[in-house]
């Protein structure tokens, strides 16, 4: 079992790895839209006060993907070994429509992983982001 850090996915926003190697699975912990080395989160804009006057979710789960796919590549496992995904929205009334489109874009259809998948609404997530992805992958 080892730990994986990626130089190029957005640092984790605690003290652990991005993933963790056990056996034949590689599991990602939670990954969120962030950019490595910005404090500034894609698609969202903060009022004076700090909280989210407004967010593209849209650009955020975009984001969460790709820092998935830069993890993934880190660690070398190619994209197409996920087998589960958990999906953690924070407005599933306003997000999921979106999310199931995007998601298929990249998840599902021939030549793309079509992992299982669980999709969760939360109250809040540890930064004012709107999705967060915890990966599961073959490799």
């Amino acid at each position: 079992m080892h730990d994986v850090h990626s130089s190029r996915a957005a640092e984790p926003v605690g003290p652990f790895p991005h993933a963790k190697r056990v056996g034949g699975l590689l599991f990602l912990s939670g990954i969120g839209p962030r950019r490595r080395g910005e404090k500034a989160i894609p698609g969202v804009t903060l009022a004076v006060d700090g909280t989210v006057a407004a967010y593209d979710f849209e650009v955020q789960c975009r984001a969460c993907i790709e820092n998935v796919r830069l993890v993934m590549e880190d660690a070398g496992v190619p994209f197409d070994r996920i087998v589960d995904v958990t999906a953690f929205l924070t407005d599933m009334k306003k997000d999921f429509a979106a999310f199931n489109r995007i998601y298929g874009e990249h998840f599902a259809g021939p030549g793309r992983p079509n992992p299982t998948r669980t999709t969760i609404e939360v109250g809040s997530l540890p930064t004012p982001i709107a999705v967060e992805l915890k990966v599961i992958a073959a490799g």
